[in-house]
């Protein structure tokens, strides 16, 4: 299975995981181009954040949802700075746990602990879904909420089910620090220096938008588009790129909307032909 991409140009724009995800490409004998999409930072005052940790270790919540496994991990940063990390998982333990997907279940895992459910679509849609099928009536729920998302649908649908929403954000993002790094990755795009795009979670997709339409090179960036292959991680991703009159050219096996299938519905598609990168380069 190794080298099946090697000789393609793979353009990555995750942050969260994307030592992991360059490395697992590489694995394969991709070249692979990173480039992070934000900086992701501790919030400026901890203060709410150990608030919620306290709450929850005194009074354990009936249900924890877990967006993303960045939240649980800086979470955890905060606990073991103060000192109540054995607390805090034997309270976790003793929770009705409930993952976005699967990276805060991988997230969970690192501690000891299990999802109890895991939303069959990586969405926030999926997650109310998910909860709309339990009676969480008069439950006290902890939710862990990630920056730059609108989570008021969310929240709605859960307090409509009669639940008592505590929230935490324990991570903030710096998205002007990656502009110019975005820039040029969509002139290697529309340059031809691409061969295929992985793109991980659709809050990728609206900021390459985002970023071309305040530098001016959105024209470029569809130009981009139209030359390199568009590899979706799952439904989620693919709505969004539809939204924007984009396509999806690359998809894994279904419900398995993560990185290794990702890959290897990349190297089954990208080696069919060969690599047009090195012949741009």
């Amino acid at each position: 299975m190794a080298d099946r991409l090697h000789g393609y140009r793979i353009l990555i724009l995750e942050t969260r995981e994307e030592a992991q995800f360059s490395r697992l490409l590489s694995e394969q004998g991709a070249d692979v181009l990173q480039c992070p999409m934000f900086t992701i930072n501790d919030v400026s005052d901890p203060a709410p954040v150990e608030d919620w940790i306290r709450r929850c270790i005194e009074q354990p919540f009936d249900d924890l949802v877990l967006l993303t496994g960045e939240g649980l991990r800086r979470l955890m940063k905060v606990v073991r700075r103060v000192g109540v990390e054995a607390a805090f998982v034997a309270a976790l333990g003793q929770t009705r746990k409930f993952a976005r997907g699967p990276k805060p279940g991988r997230a969970l895992r690192e501690i000891g602990l299990e999802p109890q459910m895991t939303a069959e679509k990586p969405t926030s849609d999926g997650v109310a879904e998910m909860l709309s099928r339990l009676d969480i009536r008069g439950h006290r729920l902890g939710l862990q909420l990630y920056p730059d998302k609108d989570h008021g649908v969310l929240i709605g649908a859960i307090r409509a089910q009669g639940a008592e929403i505590d929230t935490v954000l324990p991570y903030a993002y710096d998205a002007q620090a990656a502009d110019a790094n975005i820039v040029t990755a969509i002139d290697e795009m529309a340059d031809g220096r691409i061969d295929a795009i992985a793109l991980t979670n659709l809050g990728q997709v609206r900021r390459l938008i985002e970023v071309a339409r305040a530098r001016g090179c959105e024209q470029r960036l569809r130009q981009g588009f139209e030359r390199t292959a568009i590899a979706s991680v799952g439904p989620a991703v693919s709505d969004e790129l539809a939204s924007h009159g984009l396509r999806t050219d690359i998809y894994p096996a279904e419900n398995a909307f993560f990185m290794r299938p990702l890959i290897s519905a990349m190297a089954d598609a990208l080696s069919k032909s060969p690599p047009r990168s090195a012949a741009r380069a």
